[in-house]
């Protein structure tokens, strides 16, 4: 008995660690192709930065949207669903390199994540109850990992199969994600998911209206903006600086190395911290200086400075999920509150890489980016210190 259960345990997190590992892929790939992606379309700057744009602005509307899936088909479905559309956005990029197509499938990668994404948290807090922060942090690993992998893997898959082909990679893991979530949740002998009790009759319009959830929403959005706007403009800003594409790659596959590093430390060392906001500042500076590392030392600091914001923006990411699902007990209300922090946290972030990209068309210098995002530290650090023990009471 207990061999079986643990390997349904072991195969549940094969599961969430395939499906976190194949959210970023299709964000990730664009950066190091970036510049051969807009000489072959003829994307302009801001253009082009709608691909990073949109599948963000798509994660924040289907994490929105995600509430009213799960009441409709249950969070298993739901995972499917998201799984299905991913799979099929990244198959038709091999086929469709247009500009046209690259949007479209961009707006269909990111709510295909969303849908995974939102509905993931709920299942892995009832699933293991009392080490949810542990199973968390292997989800946000995970999901670094599959960053780190498309960032370092993608120049080299586009010089021998060519950047549209290189993009429809993504569509194997996917697929392969896919039938181990079927598998184990079937194995399971019951749904492993369910529509959650209350959600039928809930008012969910409430949210806007806490001060509490719009500033856990602020954070999260903050945080996943300055992901994005690395993730987007990061090997960019090299290749401008005369760095070679591979190399700028592999910059930006040492920055998620170091975020998943920064990912599994919090994980192992986060409960011994009650108040959450010595980790938070801790890794919020380390940000900072990594940044101002890209500003005033490019080249010099390039390897110091990627490694700094590697390990701020990997404990960033799973430390705003923890401090949001600390703020219920209830796991109803807690799935409701992340849907909506995550969504409302995305339209956020969706704006960052935009902005980035029309400071460069009207600048013509990225390091302008590297400015905004250190303001969004700042906030970020202002609104951590709003996190005390004693505030981690939210009612809905």
């Amino acid at each position: 008995m207990n061999s079986s259960k643990t390997a349904s345990t072991g195969l549940a997190l094969l599961a969430i660690a395939l499906l976190g590992a194949n959210l970023r892929p299709a964000l990730a790939a664009i950066g190091p192709m970036l510049d051969t992606i807009q000489a072959a379309t003829g994307l302009g700057n801001t253009g082009a930065s709608l691909l990073t744009t949109l599948p963000v602005l798509a994660m924040g509307l289907g994490a929105l949207w995600s509430i009213r899936l799960h009441r409709a088909i249950g969070d298993r479905t739901g995972v499917v669903a998201g799984i299905v559309i991913l799979t099929l956005a990244c198959a038709m990029r091999a086929v469709f390199d247009s500009t046209f197509g690259l949007i479209v499938t961009a707006v269909l990668a990111g709510t295909g994540i969303a849908f995974m994404q939102a509905l993931l948290p709920g299942f892995i807090k009832r699933r293991f109850a009392g080490t949810s922060s542990t199973a968390i942090g292997l989800f946000t690993t995970a999901i670094t990992v599959g960053g780190a992998g498309a960032a370092a893997t993608a120049p080299w898959l586009a010089d021998h199969l060519g950047w549209s082909a290189a993009l429809g990679t993504s569509a194997v893991t996917a697929a392969l994600a896919l039938l181990v979530w079927l598998f184990v949740t079937r194995a399971d002998g019951k749904p492993a998911l369910q529509p959650l009790p209350g959600f039928a009759t809930r008012q969910h319009h409430g949210w806007w209206r806490n001060g509490r959830a719009l500033t856990l929403t602020l954070f999260f959005g903050l945080q996943a903006g300055a992901y994005m706007l690395v993730l987007a403009w990061l090997p960019p800003y090299y290749t401008a600086l005369g760095w070679s594409a591979t190399e700028s790659g592999l910059l930006l596959g040492g920055v998620n190395l170091m975020q998943i590093v920064s990912g599994i430390v919090i994980s192992v060392f986060v409960n011994r911290f009650r108040d959450r906001r010595i980790p938070l500042v801790a890794v919020l500076l380390l940000l900072l200086a990594g940044q101002i590392g890209l500003v005033v030392a490019p080249h010099s600091l390039a390897i110091v400075a990627c490694s700094l914001v590697g390990l701020g923006l990997g404990g960033i990411f799973p430390l705003a999920l923890i401090v949001t699902m600390e703020h219920s007990d209830e796991p109803h209300l807690t799935a409701e509150l992340l849907a909506f922090v995550q969504g409302g946290g995305y339209l956020i972030a969706s704006v960052m890489p935009l902005v980035a990209g029309y400071l460069r068309d009207m600048l013509a210098d990225l390091v302008y980016a590297w400015m905004l995002l250190g303001g969004a530290t700042l906030a970020m650090l202002i609104i951590a210190m709003r996190f005390s023990p004693e505030s981690r009471v939210l009612r809905g």
